[in-house]
Order: C-alpha cells, then sequence, then structure tokens
C-alpha cells in the first residue's frame, strides 16, 4: 500500500499555514496564559485521545522545561490521573470526567485550555460549562467548524480543515508558540 506523501504534506501545509490566518487571537491566548500564571493562577487542559496527549504534553511542557532552564509554571493536564479518570467516569459517567476535576482542582483566575477536533466531545463541553461557572477563562483548540464549544469558549483557535491529524499537527504548533512566550 502505497501513501501520498506529498498530498499529506500539502494537507499538512494548509493546516499550519491557517495557524497564521489566528495570529491576533493567538496573541490574546498568549496574554491571557502570561496573566493567568503571572497572576498566580494555574493552567489546566483536557481533550481526548490524541489531544488527550496534546494537553499532557503541554502541561509539562510548562511544568518541566520547555527550550531553557527557567522555573516551573502550575499547569494540569485532566488527562492523566487514571484513578480519578476512572472512578468519575464510573459514578458520574465519562461525560464528567474533566469537570469534575475541575470542580476539585480548579479556581477562579485560572484558564482551562479545552483541546477538541470536533469540538463537540461532551466531556470536554461540560468542562467548559463547568469552568464559566467558575469564573475559569477558557481557551479552544478546536477544528473543523469548531463545533459546539466555539460559540462556548472565552477564546476560540480553530483549524478549518477537516482532517483530524493536520488539526492535531496545526494544535501542536499553537500550543509551542504559547510555550514559546514563556521562554522570554
Amino acid at each position: 500500500m502505497s501513501v501520498d506523501i506529498k498530498a499529506a504534506i500539502e494537507s499538512h501545509n494548509q493546516a499550519i499555514e491557517s495557524v497564521a490566518g489566528l495570529e491576533a487571537q493567538l496573541q490574546e491566548v498568549i496574554t491571557t496564559a502570561l496573566e493567568t500564571i503571572n497572576s498566580g493562577h494555574t493552567i489546566l487542559t483536557c481533550g481526548n485521545g490524541g489531544s488527550a496527549a496534546d494537553a499532557q504534553h503541554f502541561a509539562a511542557e510548562l511544568t518541566g522545561r520547555y527550550e531553557h532552564d527557567r522555573p516551573g509554571y502550575p499547569a494540569i493536564a485532566l488527562t492523566t490521573d487514571s484513578s480519578a479518570l476512572t472512578s468519575i467516569g464510573n459514578d458520574y459517567g465519562f461525560d464528567y470526567v474533566f469537570s469534575r476535576q475541575l470542580e476539585a482542582l480548579g479556581r477562579k483566575g485560572d484558564l482551562l485550555i479545552a483541546i477538541s477536533t470536533s469540538g463537540n466531545s461532551a466531556n470536554v463541553v461540560n468542562a467548559v460549562n463547568r469552568a464559566k461557572e467558575m469564573g475559569i477563562k477558557t481557551v479552544g483548540l478546536l477544528g473543523r467548524n469548531g463545533g459546539t464549544l466555539a460559540g462556548l469558549v472565552d477564546l476560540p483557535l480553530t483549524i478549518a480543515v477537516e482532517k483530524t491529524p493536520r488539526i492535531q499537527e496545526a494544535h501542536i504548533l499553537m500550543l509551542h508558540l504559547i510555550c514559546d512566550a514563556f521562554e522570554l
């Protein structure tokens, strides 16, 4: 079986180039993330599947080391605690695995970065709704048309392409651009 590498690269480039069209919104997200940390608050992240991996990767870049040695910043991926995920999933349902953790760990002034390539993941939608009730600012890294989350989050960043892998590639670029701001 042959893979059309050239077509894949062209599709990748289209998604990555769409990030440039979101420059103003991305700068606003960067400013919000910096303000969140500088005011003593925490950045929380969530997503499913590959977006869960991106959420974890981003939180690790902030708490650990990105490019340079610097103090760690408070960031929590709500995707990493298997005991919390399974107990909440069992007791309340999978749709509440992030919102319940957010209720326990988040506080007014924090920032939730919700990642969803469809923009319709029920557990991410519930987390955003809970964040808004708690006074937590929300950012959505979204795909396609942004789905339900586009109208819920405070700051949507939507990669308007159809292929999930290409959306994820653009999301990781945006997350790395946010990390760059913490290195200056």
